[in-house]
């Protein structure tokens, strides 16, 4: 329902299309930075470059602080191996001096060692910087406060954006009070490494407002304009909906279980109340399948857009295929032989409980022939039969001796329910040597 009610609001929220557009096209040469003079508050530039930057954005609250939680909570939840791979940029975007000068010394003391490990850096911007934020539009009949707050908030994430550009590879914006699950950073890589070879412009791995937001850095600059561009329009979520949606993605990608929590009790805006939970979140370490590269193919008759590739993956979709026959199937050819250490297949929905798999077999292959589009392995192993719609399999690699090719999903009898695979999870052990 929260779902629904967001894209029926952000559809009502449209920028013009018309009026913009011109804009966008300007915007699509934007790959500069803005020239803002940063003030270093605590560490210093980066070394080197990382795999991700996680940026963070806080002012001063009426009540309550949440930001030293949040700090603590992602090196906390990170592995030394991953702490390696990470940088955290933590902007004060308060004006009251005072105020974050308290901070720095707080983030100073906490985090010291952080700091001289150059995974930590407290950056200002001075206020002479930013643009006109008295007398903005009212849109959406707000009061006046409001407009202001959510405005210098877009400016704030742009100047934000504007400095992370270079710092890594990828970048996920989180709030200043967000608890994170543990090994996050693994489970983002697991993701990333899925989706090689597809398009995207945002990954989502929380569903509330701008929390695990993740984008490829060499986007920052362009976002960083663009919400300069509208940043009296609306709130920051809805820019980045629109933002999303310009770069021609189209759908949300958000992948469960989510990966932070907000964990607020008081809003950063007039320190009202803000309860919002994200009901998909888990914060013990889950076990992410690997899920290789692989090409996806059945020839079972595919109902409507539910097409083969999405049972292979992490988002919330589907396969879903009109009443299979015996000997039809559904199958996996990896793009390299794998070693798999478990495997996991669910059929049917909660609310299609009766679209399972109510006869059927896994095997895997070897011997791969046929050109690119029509690889097929010659041989197979049978691994088991599919209860009640699933099927799981654990220590594959000391019941398979061969490097995996293919692994296939065999209809062993007709059905008259129509079949729909929900998720296939493949978790490797070691690459075999080619």
């Amino acid at each position: 329902e929260g779902d629904k009610q967001l894209i029926r609001e952000t559809a009502t929220h449209q920028l013009n299309p018309e009026r913009y557009v011109h804009s966008f096209k300007d915007l699509s040469n934007f790959s500069g930075s803005i020239n803002i003079s940063y003030r270093y508050l605590a560490g210093t530039p980066l070394p080197r470059k990382r795999y991700l930057t996680i940026g963070l954005s806080s002012v001063k609250r009426r009540k309550g602080n949440y930001l030293l939680e949040t700090i603590k909570s992602i090196f906390e939840q990170s592995s030394y191996e991953e702490l390696k791979e990470i940088a955290v940029v933590v902007q004060l975007a308060d004006f009251d001096s005072a105020w974050c000068e308290g901070m720095v010394q707080d983030i100073s003391q906490k985090f010291a060692h952080h700091i001289i490990a150059g995974r930590l850096i407290v950056i200002h911007v001075p206020e002479d910087y930013y643009p006109v934020l008295d007398g903005l539009k009212r849109n959406y009949n707000d009061p006046e406060d409001r407009v202001k707050f959510r405005s210098k908030q877009n400016v704030d994430y742009a100047f934000l954006l504007n400095f992370c550009a270079n710092l890594s590879d990828y970048y996920v914006m989180l709030e200043d009070d967000v608890r994170c699950s543990k090994n996050f950073l693994t489970a983002v890589k697991k993701v990333i490494t899925s989706r090689e070879g597809s398009y995207w412009v945002t990954l989502e791995f929380s569903k509330l407002g701008y929390i695990g937001k993740l984008y490829h850095s060499h986007d920052l600059p362009r976002l960083a304009h663009f919400l300069l561009m509208f940043y009296q329009e609306m709130p920051c979520d809805w820019l980045l909906i629109h933002f999303r949606g310009l770069l021609a993605q189209k759908e949300v990608i958000r992948f469960k279980p989510s990966l932070f929590q907000h964990m607020g009790y008081y809003s950063s805006y007039k320190g009202a109340e803000n309860k919002l939970k994200d009901d998909d979140f888990e914060e013990e370490s889950f076990d992410i399948p690997d899920n290789p590269p692989a090409n996806l193919h059945t020839n079972m008759n595919v109902f409507e857009n539910y097409e083969a590739s999405k049972a292979y993956s992490s988002i919330d979709e589907y396969f879903w295929g009109k009443a299979p026959s015996t000997g039809d199937f559904y199958g996996i050819v990896f793009e390299k032989p794998i070693k798999i250490s478990k495997i996991k297949v669910v059929t049917g929905t909660e609310d299609r409980q009766n679209d399972i798999l109510h006869h059927g077999a896994l095997e895997v292959g070897e011997k791969i022939v046929g050109s690119k589009k029509g690889r097929q392995c010659t041989t197979y192993l049978r691994l088991g039969e599919f209860k009640n719609g699933n099927f799981e399999i654990t220590d594959v690699e000391h019941k398979v001796l061969f490097d995996i090719n293919c692994m296939r999903i065999l209809v062993t009898k007709s059905q008259k329910e129509w079949l729909i695979i929900r998720s296939i999870s493949v978790w490797t052990s070691q690459t075999p040597n080619q």
